[in-house]
């Protein structure tokens, strides 16, 4: 993997305010209304996460957190009369709405079965040749021109299971054409929060792959020398799985798995690729921990002398949807487990880091690129851009994934903290 992002795991910040919010990228002030709820499995009552909720008609949208729970704010002149729920696995759903308040309800959606003829589900026989036509296909299927993404981060770290840190922000991707490098795209940071413990044995300095740039640089198919270097397909072996639905669409499924030795660790985990499109719609993957030196070397960039960090999961999900004939980035999940002791200590401890990255808004005109000056650093870390955590509408009218439960129960207890601590 040529390209590399990091994200900086540091507790002993400084708190000061990123100046970096411009107001005009938000949807006016207090004129928007609210709908917000759950969504189930209608079979199973359920809740689903990962689901697109989506405006139909704009490229407003967010996702379910993981209990299946969703806040999206709307432009009163936007004149959206629907919103439409889709996920892999199920049927999508549209549901009316009125311009005003729709808050606190629940929305089922019903899973999607096939029935296939073998003809159909073995239409491509060499796995490998289907990705290389879904490659062949990128100039059709995703956009040619630049494209400014909106799009809300939010990072989480985890000792044990207590939340340590907590860190949010809104912010811009520019996207420069699918046939251009990735290295051209930037991220530039709106408007963030975060929340810290204060507890000294809490603090951890370590470096890692990560960090608000995921959309710039874990974009698989912008991306490729991370997965989808036509030179690099021969490493991997594949394998057909079961046709699913994606956004309504169903998609050829295929699975793959390193079968050589390099220098840098490879990953194994699925492709999604629109059968009709050959776009790649979705893509989950994960490190191959075989070798733990090697991924050491990959994804540990600092730490602090005589801590050993033992890694023992580095996954992701990135996945598309398609609009008006192209498909665009829509989001980002990151998770990078591992354990750290001390030299002399008998017991190690568990972290978990998590970074996630939902496109809210797209626009591809007038869009100027991000200047390198205000452009998110890979040797910053977003803990330390942002400004301290506090009221409940810090985010007014922007679009962000809601907190589950267990994470608005840490942000009480780390601010409970604080108060304590001062």
């Amino acid at each position: 993997m040529k390209t590399k992002h990091f994200i900086t795991v540091s507790l002993t910040c400084v708190l000061f305010v990123f100046n970096g919010f411009d107001a005009a990228e938000a949807q006016n002030g207090d004129d928007y209304f609210t709908i917000s709820g759950v969504v189930k499995d209608a079979r199973s009552k359920k809740e689903v996460e990962q689901v697109n909720v989506s405006a139909v008609g704009t490229s407003i949208g967010t996702v379910t957190n993981e209990d299946g729970e969703f806040t999206l704010k709307l432009n009163n002149t936007a004149g959206v009369k629907e919103i439409e729920l889709s996920c892999i696995g199920y049927f999508n759903a549209r549901i009316a709405i009125t311009g005003n308040d729709m808050k606190e309800q629940t929305y089922l959606i019903y899973p999607e079965s096939f029935h296939l003829s073998e003809i159909e589900v073995f239409s491509w026989r060499n796995p490998r040749d289907l990705i290389k036509a879904a490659l062949d296909k990128l100039p059709d299927n995703y956009p040619m021109q630049t494209n400014m993404l909106t799009g809300f981060y939010r990072e989480t770290i985890q000792k044990r299971r207590k939340y340590i840190n907590i860190s949010e922000a809104v912010v811009q991707v520019y996207k420069s054409p699918y046939t251009t490098n990735a290295s051209s795209d930037r991220v530039r940071v709106l408007k963030g929060r975060k929340l810290v413990s204060p507890k000294l044995s809490d603090t951890l300095n370590v470096k890692l792959l990560g960090g608000p740039n995921m959309a710039a640089y874990v974009d698989v198919v912008k991306n490729p020398d991370i997965l989808l270097d036509p030179e690099m397909l021969q490493y991997f072996s594949y394998k057909m799985g079961e046709t699913t639905s994606i956004n309504g669409q169903l998609q050829y499924v295929v699975h793959f798995e390193p079968q050589v030795a390099l220098p840098y660790p490879l990953y194994s985990g699925t492709f999604y690729i629109d059968r009709g499109t050959l776009a790649f719609t979705r893509a989950e993957f994960s490190m191959d921990m075989k070798d733990r030196l090697k991924v050491i070397d990959l994804i540990l960039k600092e730490k602090p002398a005589g801590l050993r960090f033992t890694p023992e999961e580095v996954s992701y999900v990135v996945s598309y949807k398609q609009r008006d004939g192209k498909t665009y980035l829509n989001y980002i999940y990151n998770r990078i487990r591992f354990k750290c002791d001390w030299k002399r200590r008998f017991f190690a401890t568990n972290y978990i880091v998590v970074g996630e990255t939902v496109v809210t808004d797209n626009r591809s005109e007038n869009v100027e690129k991000i200047p390198a000056r205000e452009a998110f650093s890979m040797r910053q870390s977003l803990s330390q851009e942002v400004s301290a955590y506090f009221d409940d509408d810090f985010w007014g009218a922007y679009n962000i994934i809601e907190p589950t439960e267990s994470l608005e129960n840490a942000v009480s207890r780390l601010m409970k903290q604080q108060d304590k601590s001062k």
